[in-house]
């Protein structure tokens, strides 16, 4: 027979059941009473405290991202991290640096022709040995390319702009106007009155460039560009020197300086007819 004491009776259930029920609640309002950042961490407090566990055994789960997206954030990171880092390695291009400029100011130097090359060496050889290296900074043959024509063939050789006339870059002074003006081979400057004359910002870079073309640090001879030297024009007239039209004369139409050619009208029977030859087979009148 069982006992009437181990049988629970309906009240201590529902005292039971009512227990449990306020436990609930108590969670759920110390859960709702935590702010700020911590929220979750002591939300999981407060409920390990309700249930009499430890917070370190509460499991959380965190949010999963899809690894497509993750691939694509890491990738654009990757890109603005190159970015940056490019702009940061590549520094600003130097503001290039018209000769004029330079120190000092640009005068012509008259010398003996064909010496220039030699003249130029003996004032460089000058300014160091009389340490004159502050006030005389350079010395420059302006060179240009020009275009020829010879034996039909069309070649570049470089010629001395202004033969016999060098320009110098100085600091113009009584020494250094000394050393200069009496090395061999120079015979003055070129000015008014015999009284050197600086050359203006537009004749300097149009001989030298406008720093673009020149090295600011170290003296080169510049060179500027011809055009072609072919001796022909239009409308001037010219003998056929060989060929089926040789000692035939005609007027010239059309030059052709790709192909070294010229096109001819020249009289044949009484009748105008045009003739393409080469700049080898006319010659001038």
């Amino acid at each position: 027979m069982t006992d009437q004491n181990d049988i629970p009776t309906t009240e201590a259930a529902d005292d039971a059941l009512q227990a449990a029920v306020d436990d609930e609640a108590r969670v759920e309002e110390l859960i709702t009473e935590v702010a700020g950042d911590d929220a979750g961490a002591d939300a999981i407090e407060a409920l390990a405290d309700a249930e009499d566990i430890d917070a370190d055994g509460v499991l959380v789960q965190e949010p999963v991202q899809d690894d497509a997206v993750l691939d694509d954030i890491a990738e654009a990171e990757a890109i603005l991290d190159e970015d940056d880092l490019l702009e940061a390695q590549e520094p600003p291009a130097p503001k290039p640096v018209s000769p004029y400029d330079r120190p000092g100011k640009w005068y012509v130097l008259h010398t003996q022709s064909g010496y220039e090359n030699k003249v130029r060496q003996n004032i460089e050889a000058r300014r160091a040995s009389m340490n004159m290296e502050s006030r005389i900074h350079e010395v420059v043959i302006p060179m240009e390319d020009v275009v020829e024509f010879k034996q039909g063939k069309k070649v570049v050789v470089q010629k001395k702009m202004f033969p016999g006339y060098l320009l110098i870059r100085c600091s113009l002074n009584d020494d250094s106007w000394y050393v200069i003006r009496n090395t061999p081979g120079v015979t003055g400057f070129v000015g008014a009155a015999n009284k050197p004359q600086a050359l203006p910002r537009k004749d300097v870079e149009n001989f030298l460039g406008t720093g673009e073309e020149v090295d600011a640090e170290a003296p080169a001879t510049p060179k500027r560009s011809a055009g072609p030297v072919h001796g022909y024009e239009i409308n001037e007239t010219v003998r056929v020197k060989e060929g089926p039209f040789a000692d035939f004369s005609g007027e010239i139409i059309e030059i052709n300086e790709d192909q070294l050619k010229v096109k001819v009208l020249v009289n044949i029977f009484g009748r105008e007819t045009p003739v393409e030859l080469e700049f080898a087979q006319v010659a001038k009148l």
